[in-house]
């Protein structure tokens, strides 16, 4: 099933759709997020389906949310694709590189990705996303896509010359509005096993800079999760990236950043496109003080 959270004309509350053919049709009114279901499909519950009179409405009617409003872990792997290590100057891990994304700094598709006023190095990621649905502590590879509820598409948004300031990426991957993720959420059976081999893209102003493939990740899904529960217990609504594939802006010659007005597209075969418009926070913020 494909899935997409938002809201609709004369909504103010986010509502849960399934997505066939351009359609979106009412799964779940005013849910939120896909929390309840994510919950209840931990527990063995099936997905619920539309009823015969539930509501359909274009999808590009439906503003997108955040598919789970405050995960409450957002896990990230960094080089998980071999070229991209060598062009960031860095050896092939033999452990994947890990790091935390705060809540604060994700949007959903469609919003405007800030442009930090701290720094003009903002440079794009297209990812794979996994979305954890049961739980569990040392998951064993074997069973570990057992513990997939979903995947969707990121754009770890990266200020650059923050990631580098010190030997941990936390700065640079953690200003606030800079991670795009969704808008669809494609359950486990849409895909290829452990989303192998999808072709992954991202697009800045409709020219491409990525494009590769997840079978080319280095630690895959099912791997990953295992090696992630080793170290802590993941939850229904966690949240695991999977790294980038080459082709980013700091590699680039001459270095290609995002710039307000910008419009990037991150896309991955089979599971969505997640669209967003750069905006300088200064812009934002004086926007803001105008109303």
């Amino acid at each position: 099933m494909k899935l997409l959270t938002g809201t609709i004309p004369g909504k103010t509350h986010p509502s849960v759709f399934s997505v066939s053919d351009g359609r979106a049709t009412m799964l779940s009114e005013d849910a939120g997020d896909l929390s309840a279901l994510i919950a209840a499909a931990a527990q063995g519950e099936a997905l619920p389906t539309p009823g015969d009179d539930a509501g359909q409405v274009d999808v590009a009617d439906v503003i997108p949310a955040l598919p789970v409003a405050r995960p409450g872990k957002i896990v990230c792997l960094g080089l998980n694709f071999a070229e991209h290590a060598k062009e960031g100057g860095y050896d092939v891990p033999d452990y994947p590189a890990m790091f935390m994304r705060a809540a604060t700094s994700m949007i959903p598709a469609g919003a405007p990705m800030v442009l930090p006023t701290a720094s003009h190095t903002f440079d794009y990621e297209t990812e794979l996303m996994v979305i954890v649905g049961k739980g569990g502590r040392h998951i064993a590879e074997a069973d570990a896509l057992d513990h997939v509820f979903g995947y969707t598409t990121f754009n770890d948004g990266s200020i650059r010359e923050y990631q580098r300031k010190t030997h941990q990426w936390t700065a640079g991957k953690n200003f606030d509005g800079t991670g795009a993720i969704g808008p669809i959420v494609v359950t486990p059976d849409e895909v290829p096993e452990g989303a192998s081999g999808l072709a992954i893209q991202t697009r800045l102003n409709g020219r491409t800079l990525q494009n590769s493939n997840t079978s080319d990740m280095i630690f895959t899904v099912a791997r990953t999760i295992a090696i992630v529960s080793e170290i802590m217990t993941l939850e229904p609504g966690d949240m695991i990236a999977f790294g980038t594939p080459p082709g980013v802006g700091h590699a680039r010659k001459p270095q290609v950043w995002m710039k307000a007005g910008d419009v990037v597209e991150v896309e991955i075969e089979g599971i969505g496109l997640c669209r967003n418009e750069i905006v300088a926070e200064a812009d934002m913020v004086q926007g803001t003080a105008a109303e």
